[in-house]
């Protein structure tokens, strides 16, 4: 099983675009040490040049370094952080959801959990759709198929998911066609 890890970045830098102004700069949370970084990055910077926005990376080695980035994109005013898809955010999904409340900084994670917790919206391969997947590849197993002889799959369920009490908490209106879009809306 694949998911389309940098493509969907790219998708959540264009929801970010409709999110705010653009002349306001769109954040990105990453680890260099992170294998794909380096990928996902020059996706980025490609989907940035073709909408005409500046973005910011802030590279993080461990959690001791979120509040400092968070800080550092408040004071460069950063209109929405988005943290790159990265098992480690993941599972500090907590802190970043707090952190983007107190610095009242709209965030942008990739899948529901956090927007669940609290953060403001998601765009990201349903993890449900992937459990699926596997659930039948193992059926397949099981009734005798070699693993080796099955094809690669790619995850092809996205889902959307908007906070509506966080992004009232912040301030932002969020554009009717991404509410109209959005597979869960959280009120």
């Amino acid at each position: 099983m694949t998911f389309l890890g940098a493509q969907l970045v790219a998708k959540r830098l264009e929801l970010a675009a409709q999110l705010v102004p653009k002349e306001v700069a769109i954040g990105f949370l990453g680890r260099p040490r992170e294998p794909r970084y380096a990928g996902d990055r020059k996706v980025i910077e490609g989907a940035a040049a073709s909408l005409r926005r500046k973005i910011l990376f802030f590279d993080i080695a461990d959690e001791s370094e979120f509040e400092s980035a968070f800080s550092t994109a408040k004071r460069e005013h950063v209109g929405v952080l988005i943290p790159l898809n990265d098992p480690f955010f993941n599972s500090h999904r907590t802190a970043l959801v707090i952190l983007a409340a107190h610095y009242s900084l709209p965030t942008i994670y990739e899948s529901r959990e956090p927007v669940a917790d609290g953060g403001l919206m998601s765009y990201g391969t349903s993890i449900r759709g992937a459990y699926r997947q596997v659930g039948v590849y193992a059926g397949r197993i099981l009734k005798g198929e070699k693993a080796s002889d099955l094809p690669v799959v790619q995850s092809t369920r996205f889902e959307s998911v908007i906070n509506l009490k966080t992004a009232k908490a912040l301030g932002l209106i969020i554009p009717n066609n991404l509410l109209v879009a959005a597979d869960e809306v959280i009120e």
